[in-house]
């Protein structure tokens, strides 16, 4: 027993000398500056491109509105005026009243 426990202790290395952290220098390198400046460039192309996107399909959206209002102001010249209603049999507490028209939307 005392063999394989002297050969264990033996067999142990004892510390060796090491570097002092202050001393070392780490930095990515060239590597690391060029590897970040594609990916920087990469997310600002990506950036412009959401913008010019999201642009488009808000004037679009705009254009489409502008259409309709136009269509629907054209039809309402060309329709005659509505003949007078029917008297109407129920009592007028029970006749549902007008909505109003919703508020216009913001302009930006």
């Amino acid at each position: 027993m005392h063999i394989l426990l002297s050969a264990l202790i033996a067999a142990t290395p004892s510390p060796s000398a090491t570097a002092d952290p202050s001393e070392t220098f780490y930095s990515p390198g060239t590597i690391g500056f060029i590897m970040t400046f594609f990916v920087t460039a990469g997310a600002v192309a990506l950036i412009f491109d959401m913008v010019r996107r999201i642009r488009r399909v808000r004037y679009r959206a705009e254009i489409s509105e502008k259409l309709a209002s136009e269509a629907l102001a054209a039809k309402e010249v060309k329709v005659s005026p509505k003949p007078a209603a029917k008297p109407a049999a129920k009592s007028a507490a029970k006749a549902k009243p007008e909505r109003p028209d919703p508020p216009a939307k913001p302009k930006r």
